[in-house]
């Protein structure tokens, strides 16, 4: 008998059964996967990193011990456990008497289950008192999160089961690509297609996805908004919009139709490319269908207007009557595997347990009723992730630093930057299962137990709360991160129950996040188990969750859904003589994230073997490169040196670099900080870069 869990990574969260052979030692080396049908999202599909995903157990540099550096500038070397915590522990002490308790701060990730997530919350909050914790998820899901919460009063990835794409007329996705970073998600596009649904991709690469569309919509970098506004002029020009609903369900919608107004459709071919009749086509075909859904990904959020590039999506698909019909409405793609999850419970600088704003004094009573302190000891909001980054080791910043879940020396924009910041604390601390490039630059590294050594629960992209389950044993001298939050928070003398048992641990969790919008009081381990997973909200166990939302209401004070007008303004850092061209950034197939699991696995390492900067042949042809030759790409914040790839599906003025390699491809040494006014997100997707053959 196999042990039924689900793959480690994006949100997607695929279906897997893990069987091994005898009952320890070298039988790990024998650990295979093979798919579930009884996961509805993933529909008994793995991709390639799916398949691969028990190689990660046996990685050869898989961190078995806890290691320390004896000074400054001393190698890591192995230490015991007493001695590693203890140092830990001894400076975040020592560190928050000197400089007070922010001194300490706290970087999390979407990775993380969702009893992992709670507990590093509560870790901070009460065994450090710090109020700089964030997450990777800050890259990731903020500005959906911001726009879907003021326009729809709630945050949840998808409006109802990923199934329902399969019974969609259309479906309109900006700025994504699951064809290479969830291929079994596209098993829904397909079944829609066969069954006479149209795609409509928007992207400036006519990537895997774009190119199994039946429209592709090519805009220029950084002009999304334009874009959506332009539909949205369609839809009211052309007398498509849903009267009867907006009238019911909406608010604010005279003013959306005034902003509009200005976005005609020469206008926006103007500014994005898009000719004029792809537009009306777009339009004619969301229109016309009966059921339709409009979905956002990484390339429309994260920009330095990613919060309103989402509000204009919601705004179309609010005038066409989606949000709140069964079938229907927006959505986004969460990538991280607990990206949805990861961001309820508490690792956000602004949140507390069940999605509640740190700042709500009723919220700071009940979450410090459970967890048995005064709500007065609990710290305010802290720093954004980036914010948090780029204030360690300043005057007034953190001095120290304790990682889970995250490699922000190669995901986070501006890396030489970050890589700086982390040289200047008096004490990095990363817990994670390999060296990764954050993990070598530790003071201490401690070893953690991965996906099939621990046991949780992760909450995948539709909102439907999974059970992941301990397929083997961690090897010797290796920890759970709930064993290594519980044994600091004891050396701190912490407050309250600091259990290392996932049970126990979810258990609080659905105490302190009962009644917040993000309820799971009702879910627990025995439903999950019987029901193939359950939707939040779920405020009580005889509630069925809720896999709709929005079907009656919107969980907003008047129960409508807001239309929130929103401008183009462009990228923050546009082209120029000096930096003529677009930069954009994104994954490939056979890699994930910053790569530190991916790029160890040898089939997809040899798949992917390393960056690579995509261009078009016009462009190459001006520049002088050849293909396959080495090309310097530089930006105001940085230069790196990779192959040339010749492409025609991609703009004559834009290059496309992936980002999960470190060293000189190191894309994000390029990338642009400049924060959402909102969401605090890094405009990743585009900056103004000038490159050439590398001499």
């Amino acid at each position: 008998m196999g042990t039924p869990t689900h793959c480690p990574y994006c949100a997607l969260q695929c279906g897997m059964t893990l069987s091994r052979d005898g009952a320890g030692g070298a039988a790990r080396d024998t650990v295979r996967v093979e798919p579930r049908d009884d996961v509805p999202a993933g529909r008994g599909g793995l991709c390639q990193k799916g398949w691969t995903a028990a190689e990660l157990l046996t990685v050869p540099d898989r961190l078995t011990a806890p290691m320390m550096r004896r000074g400054r500038d001393a190698p890591l070397e192995p230490c015991t456990w007493d001695e590693a915590l203890g140092r830990v522990a001894a400076e975040a002490e020592r560190l928050g008497a000197l400089h007070g308790p922010d001194a300490v701060a706290v970087f999390g990730g979407g990775g993380l289950t969702n009893e992992k997530a709670y507990q590093l919350g509560k870790f901070a909050r009460v065994a450090l008192g710090t109020s700089q914790i964030d997450y990777n998820g800050r890259f990731c899901m903020s500005s959906a999160a911001a726009a879907s919460g003021r326009a729809l009063g709630m945050d949840r990835g998808l409006p109802g089961p990923v199934t329902d794409l399969a019974a969609s007329g259309a479906v309109l996705l900006a700025g994504g690509n699951p064809a290479e970073t969830m291929p079994p998600f596209m098993r829904h596009l397909t079944e829609m297609r066969a069954g006479g649904g149209a795609l409509v991709v928007v992207d400036p690469r006519r990537t895997a996805t774009a190119r199994q569309a039946d429209l592709h919509l090519q805009p220029a970098p950084g002009t999304d908004i334009a874009l959506a506004n332009g539909l949205l002029h369609l839809v009211i020009a052309e007398g498509r919009a849903d009267g009867d609903y907006i009238a019911a369900r909406t608010t604010g919608f005279g003013a959306v139709r005034t902003a509009v107004n200005a976005y005609w459709p020469e206008r926006v071919e103007r500014i994005t490319g898009v000719p004029v009749p792809l537009m009306r086509e777009a339009v004619r075909l969301l229109a016309r269908a009966g059921r339709a859904h409009v979905l956002t990904g990484r390339g429309a959020e994260q920009h330095a207007r990613g919060t309103d590039t989402v509000s204009a999506f919601i705004n179309l698909a609010l005038a066409l009557g989606l949000p709140g019909r069964a079938g229907s409405g927006y959505g986004c793609l969460t990538g991280q595997g607990n990206g949805q999850g990861g961001r309820e419970h508490g690792q956000k600088a602004d949140q507390l347990p069940g999605y509640r704003r740190i700042d709500d004094p009723a919220a700071r009573a009940h979450v410090a009723g459970v967890w048995g302190v005064d709500p007065d000891s609990l710290p305010g909001p802290g720093r954004s992730a980036q914010e948090l980054l780029s204030a360690l080791g300043t005057p007034g910043g953190p001095k120290a630093l304790l990682v889970f879940g995250s490699n922000p020396l190669v995901s986070a924009p501006r890396a030489a930057a970050v890589e700086e910041r982390l040289g200047a604390l008096d004490l990095l601390v990363v817990a994670d299962f390999v060296p990764s490039e954050t993990a070598r630059r530790a003071d201490v590294a401690l070893p953690a137990a991965q996906w099939a050594e621990e046991s949780g629960t992760m909450t995948n992209l539709e909102g439907r709360v999974l059970r992941r389950r301990r397929a083997v044993p961690p090897p010797d001298g290796v920890r759970t991160d709930l064993e290594i939050i519980g044994a600091l928070a004891a050396r701190l003398g912490a407050p309250g129950e600091w259990s290392t048992d996932p049970a126990e641990v979810f258990a609080e969790l659905r105490r302190a996040g009962a009644g917040g919008a993000a309820d799971y009081s009702g879910i627990t381990y025995e439903r999950i188990e019987a029901e193939g997973g359950v939707f939040w909200p779920c405020p009580s166990q005889d509630h069925p969750g809720t896999p709709r939302p929005y079907l009656d209401r919107f969980p907003t004070p008047d129960g409508r859904a807001r239309f929130v007008p929103v401008e183009h303004h462009g990228p923050a850092e546009d082209v120029d003589a000096g930096y003529p061209v677009y930069l954009t950034t994104g994954r490939v197939l056979a890699q994930y994230q910053s790569g530190a699991q991916t790029r160890r696995v040898p089939a997809l390492a040899e798949a992917a073997p390393g960056p690579f900067a995509e261009l078009h042949p016009d462009l190459a042809a001006r520049l002088g490169i050849e293909d396959g030759g080495e090309v310097r790409v530089e930006s105001r914040r940085g230069a790196v040196t990779v192959r040339a790839r010749f492409s025609d599906a991609i703009r004559d003025d834009t290059v496309f670099i992936p980002f999960h390699w470190a060293g000189e491809g190191r894309a994000n040494l390029l990338t642009n900080p400049a924060l959402d006014p909102v969401s605090r997100m890094p405009e990743f997707k585009v900056c103004a870069v000038r490159l050439g053959p590398a001499r």
